[in-house]
């Protein structure tokens, strides 16, 4: 049996997913439209589900670990400016600085503001 999560969509809703994940689904979940929660909708632990299998079936060519990129301020790893206000909503959350709820409350511009 396949492993599950639970991801908010853009929308809010809360979606059951089984591992891995399609691939379209899993660029907007490493993009951070799609957030981990909880089957009651609370933040889950971060944890990056797998998307496709790894062709490297050698574990001695494997890397240890993958490396994760950390933001960068100055305009990397965020939305376009005219991106739509779900992607600044995800960056926002994705970054830690307010609930998807929270963020839903304030305007594209000031969304613009917390990550710049």
């Amino acid at each position: 049996m396949a492993e599950t999560i639970h991801l908010r969509g853009e929308g809010g809703a809360i979606f059951e997913m089984d591992l891995p994940l399609p691939e379209g689904i899993a660029e907007r979940y490493e993009r951070g439209l799609l957030v981990r929660v909880d089957r009651d909708g609370a933040p889950a632990q971060p944890v990056a589900p797998a998307a496709v299998p790894d062709p490297v079936a050698d574990p001695d060519e494997r890397p240890s670990e993958d490396p994760v990129p950390e933001p960068v301020s100055g305009g990397q790893n965020r939305p376009a400016l005219n991106a739509p206000k779900a992607e600044w909503i995800a960056c926002v959350v994705a970054r830690g600085l307010l609930s998807a709820e929270d963020a839903e409350n304030y305007t594209k511009a000031d969304l613009i503001d917390m990550v710049s």
